[in-house]
């Protein structure tokens, strides 16, 4: 019984851990869509420097993410098989 607790302290630190996690990365990303200057910044720290035109489409894929031209509505029908 005294090893049962901190395990069970832990799992529930854990998963409640994940959950905000989860809850906060979600809001970051809908602040990031209503914010073109956040989204400026993040472009600017992974070395990236948009212009108003890319910026935009930038925010249309963050709202849309199938406009991507990839998955199943994108024009990407996958590798082209040989005939024989």
């Amino acid at each position: 019984m005294n090893i049962a607790l901190p395990i069970i302290t832990l799992v529930v630190g854990l998963i409640g851990g994940f959950f905000i996690g989860v809850y906060y990365l979600r809001r970051q990303m809908t602040n990031m869509q209503n914010d073109p200057e956040m989204l400026q910044k993040v472009a600017k720290q992974m070395g990236y420097n948009l212009n108003s035109k890319q910026m935009q489409r930038a925010q249309q894929m963050m709202k849309n993410p199938n406009m991507s031209g990839r998955g199943p509505s994108g024009g990407n029908k996958g590798p082209k098989r040989k005939s024989k």
